[in-house]
């Protein structure tokens, strides 16, 4: 038996991750590998950026259209609301700052009520987040799940009211899908320093460099991988959330260079897209402040970053989510969580063992880890 601090310095080595294998290589290793690390139904074609079909996302956000139209509501009103708060903020401090001082007095006063109003939305966003994640992101989540799985929504039911219901049958309390998607975060942040630190070691002029860039883009596109992880325990029907979270980040260790290339690309056209989206905000929203006085210059330029990051979150964050789902199942099919990715992760997050330590938690009579949500490939599950 091999020594297990051997075991957990190799599984913490960045060269343990990385293993460039040739496409004949790589069909190989997908038919003889024992424990499945690559699909046998993934193969490696050339000249393929991605591994979606267009085409059936944008069928998809159709079919899923009363939930963009929730989001679009949701997000439009909170947009509303810091236009609204902040105006009135800063037009209560540009006429104290008048009667108080002088016409300096009021552009001051204006600024600082404005940040007033600013930050009561912002705190009143932070305390809701949970409840967003929980009837938007989640519900918008079961919904598509079982869309992509062929499966109707029941006669007399709203995707909405539907999508929560699933949610709430997974999760029970907000509470506890927050704390789970905080873990997912946190331990993809970790496996991918993990992965992407190779640049440590390599005297490569400039690479260091690059690599905070590759890091920081990769960081950002972190968001659609761990809704895919959450897709993946809604689709799996899993009673213990923890443990299908443990089994999920295990799927996406195992297939993290076809998800990171995809959430990667996808990322980048996401905030690009976004950009333009801020820079078509501009006039609309200096048409709705002009009147409030002392609203102009730095809080015009934050509330448009507000309304394109609103219509980000509305229309565009779907697609990208949509298309980093289809990556997820279609490279997970097939596959079981591998007992030496689960011993890797353990050894590099001390997020890794505590999803573990939570999902035991839940399993009566049991002082081990639990074993994986399904022990049938997740191609043979029910859909």
């Amino acid at each position: 038996m091999p020594d297990a601090r051997a075991l957990s310095a190799e599984a913490m080595h960045p060269a343990a991750f990385l293993h460039p294998i040739s496409p004949i290589a790589a069909d190989e290793q997908a038919l003889n590998h024992p424990s499945g690390l690559i699909s046998p139904r993934i193969k490696r074609r050339e000249g393929i950026m991605w591994d979606f079909d267009i085409g059936k996302t944008f069928s998809l956000m159709l079919r899923t259209l009363p939930f963009i139209g929730f989001r679009l509501a949701i997000y439009f009103g909170i947009t509303l609301a810091y236009i609204a708060a902040t105006g009135g903020g800063a037009g209560i401090g540009y006429m104290l700052g008048r009667i108080l001082q002088d016409a300096d007095g009021a552009g001051s006063g204006a600024f600082w009520g404005g940040l007033v109003g600013f930050s009561v939305v912002s705190g009143a966003l932070y305390f809701a987040r949970e409840y967003l994640l929980y009837i938007v992101k989640a519900g918008h989540i079961a919904v598509l799940v079982h869309l992509l799985d062929d499966r109707p929504i029941p006669e007399g039911k709203g995707q909405i009211a539907y999508g929560a219901q699933i949610v709430k049958a997974r999760f029970v309390e907000a509470s506890v899908l927050f704390g789970v998607d905080q873990i997912i975060k946190s331990i993809l942040q970790a496996f991918n320093r993990t992965v992407l630190s190779l640049s440590e070691f390599l005297p490569i002029p400039g690479l260091t460099t690059g690599m905070r860039f590759i890091t920081a883009v990769i960081h950002l596109s972190l968001a659609y991988v761990d809704e895919a992880i959450l897709a993946y325990i809604i689709r799996t029907h899993s009673e213990n959330p923890w443990a299908g979270a443990r089994d999920g980040v295990i799927l996406y260790a195992q297939n993290y260079r076809m998800l990171l290339k995809n959430a990667v690309s996808l990322a980048i056209f996401a905030w690009i897209l976004s950009f333009g989206i801020f820079l078509l905000a501009i006039a609309p929203v200096a048409a709705l402040v002009a009147w409030i006085p002392g609203l102009a210059g730095f809080w015009l330029l934050i509330l448009a970053i507000v309304a394109a990051y609103a219509l980000k979150a509305a229309l565009v964050d779907p697609f990208v989510m949509t298309c980093i789902v289809q990556v997820y199942f279609k490279a997970i099919e097939g596959q079981r969580p591998s007992p030496e990715w689960a011993e890797r992760l353990n050894s590099i997050s001390a997020r890794f063992r505590e999803l573990g330590e939570k999902a035991a938690a839940l399993v009566a009579g049991k002082s081990r880890l639990p074993t994986p949500a399904t022990n049938e490939p997740i191609s043979h599950l029910h859909t």
